[in-house]
């Protein structure tokens, strides 16, 4: 079973960018469709943004012209950069496969703040 282990968060200012990395075990972003997910405080987990193996994406409303999804599928590793950080983007944010999941990892938190 391929294991993911995400990246990149950290403490940031509204305005800011963040790039979080993905990185995979294994093959598997020519196999899976992929997501994005994240959890703020007392909120209920969301997809926010999703890659299919063809390669189109999906991203939720709220992140949509600020967040973008990617893959490096000769490296094993998925990405989302985000700009314009805004306080609800506060979260930890996972990656996953869509839309079966498997285990949840640790995550990576961002925080946005003043």
């Amino acid at each position: 079973q391929v294991q993911l282990v995400e990246s990149g968060g950290g403490l940031v200012q509204p305005g800011g960018t963040l790039r979080l990395s993905c990185a995979a075990s294994g093959s598997i972003f020519n196999i899976y469709h992929m997501g994005w997910y994240r959890q703020a405080p007392g909120k209920q987990r969301e997809l926010v943004a999703a890659i299919f193996r063809g390669g189109n994406t999906y991203y939720v409303d709220s992140v949509k012209g600020r967040f973008t999804i990617s893959r490096d599928t000769a490296n094993n590793t998925m990405y989302l950069q985000i700009n314009s950080l805004k306080p609800e983007d506060t979260a930890v944010y996972w990656c996953n496969t869509y839309p079966v999941l498997r285990p949840w990892g640790q995550g990576t938190q961002v925080t946005v703040s003043s």
